[in-house]
């Protein structure tokens, strides 16, 4: 069984890495959400170099009130510097593909140490995976620090994301032959 499993977890890896290419890379929904440009981009990008100089998440807050608080309706801005640069992202990549590997041989590794009756079960191993997307969805959504409809759109990704996979693997990871169904 554990060569089945790794064989659908590979195949399930590459439909992980088909999906993202298709709804990241040809409709740009990664550019969309995560990618928006600034009017005065060039101004900002060379504040930003110079005042935030080490990587970490850094929030930006309006000033205080006469009362010494936050005032209800400005804007809070997040920064976030990951240390990334244009030229690691060869080495990003390969760390990406490493842990959507990963990813899918742990989720079809889970998936094998499911009933026999699941396993029999086209539609319940997909079922599966799709709420493994459910889950993440909502952590995606419930944490988001996006605004509604984006944090919506990538909800609604992590859970045809998975779904994708999971029909994948569902097709690829069949149970081993029973006795009974041996004779």
């Amino acid at each position: 069984m554990m060569k089945k499993v790794i064989w659908a977890g590979l195949v399930g890896a590459l439909a992980m890495i088909v999906f993202s290419f298709l709804v990241n890379g040809v409709f740009g929904l990664h550019r969309r959400l995560n990618m928006k440009a600034l009017p005065a981009e060039r101004e900002v990008y060379e504040v930003l170099k110079k005042e935030v100089t080490q990587p970490g998440h850094y929030m930006c807050n309006p000033a205080l009130t006469a009362e010494g608080r936050f005032p209800d309706r400005e804007p809070v801005f997040t920064i976030v510097n990951s240390g990334f640069t244009h030229g690691a992202a060869g080495a990003a990549l390969l760390k990406d593909l490493g842990i959507t590997l990963l990813t899918a041989l742990i989720a079809t590794g889970m998936l094998g140490m499911a009933s026999p009756r699941v396993l029999a079960s086209y539609s319940r191993k997909t079922l599966f995976f799709v709420l493994i997307g459910w889950l993440f969805g909502l952590l995606t959504g419930i944490r988001s620090d996006y605004p509604p409809a984006d944090a919506l759109l990538k909800a609604l990704y992590e859970i045809m994301f998975w779904t994708v996979t999971g029909l994948v693997v569902a097709w690829r990871l069949r149970p081993a032959p029973t006795p009974a169904a041996e004779q």
